[in-house]
């Protein structure tokens, strides 16, 4: 195959809740002894780069700060290209640390963000939100996941709650996470390969597959986390997936073809 790089998926193709998918540290492993440049990709918003890479740790799997590129330093530096500097944020706390360079307040902010709150998604703090929208403030989707499947299954995401403020103000989000084709061009650029040597691995039929399409990638589609064999079926032959492997465990196999 003729693939020089890769953009893999995090949650769902490395890992799925607390554990790790079985064989992805050996096929990682693999893909670094033949110096393949990759780039893990996440629209992860529960977590800063930092701590997304500690928990990576914890799991048992090794990766370094400039292998990861997440939603929300993408979404940072969006709003610094933007020159918007005070921003209201819907993320946990512990997410901050990916916009210390700006001032994170509600009182007239220039943009909202959004990103997943889990329970904290109250009325009060998207009521909040809602004010800021109305009062002229952009809204910027950090992504639009419409679903997580951590260890207690299927999960609303940020995508719904999105949804729910374009709604209720009258304005449209701007994508700065996956499927957005700037996204995956911006990670592209770092992996230094062009974009026709780049492959992307995930097991999102929405943010990865047909980002991937979309950003003029080949997409390759594991049948680990939201996979789901129906719905592919489903999809018009230019959104289908160019390959689809069982798990992350044989992507190096999948290179050597």
């Amino acid at each position: 195959m003729d693939i020089s790089g890769l953009l893999i998926d995090l949650d769902g193709t490395i890992y799925q809740g607390s554990r790790l998918i079985p064989g992805a540290v050996e096929a990682i492993d693999s893909l670094r002894a033949k110096q393949v440049p990759i780039l893990f990709t996440t629209n992860t918003s529960r977590k800063s780069r930092r701590d997304i890479l500690v928990s990576l740790t914890g799991l048992g799997f090794t990766a370094h700060e400039d292998e990861v590129f997440s939603a929300p330093v993408a979404a940072a530096e969006w709003l610094a290209g933007q020159g918007l500097g005070k921003i209201q944020l819907l993320v946990p706390e512990s997410t901050h640390d990916d916009f210390g360079r700006f001032t994170i307040t509600s009182d007239d902010p220039e943009a909202v963000l959004v990103g997943d709150l889990g329970s904290a998604f109250t009325f009060e703090r998207l009521n909040q939100a809602f004010r800021s929208l109305r009062a002229g403030s952009r809204l910027v989707a950090i992504h639009r996941n419409r679903f997580w499947i951590p260890d207690t299954g299927p999960t609303l995401d940020a995508g719904p709650f999105v949804a729910a403020l374009e709604y209720g103000a009258g304005v449209q989000a701007t994508l700065v996470g996956k499927p957005s084709p700037a996204f995956f061009h911006t990670a592209a650029a770092r992996t230094g390969v062009a974009l026709e040597r780049l492959a992307v691995v995930g097991d999102d039929v929405e943010s990865d597959v047909k980002g991937a399409r979309a950003a003029g990638l080949m997409a390759i589609q594991v049948r680990t986390g939201k996979y789901d064999p129906a719905l592919n079926e489903r999809l018009p032959v230019e959104e289908k997936p160019h390959h689809v492997i069982d798990s992350i465990r044989d992507l190096p196999g999948l290179l050597n073809d």
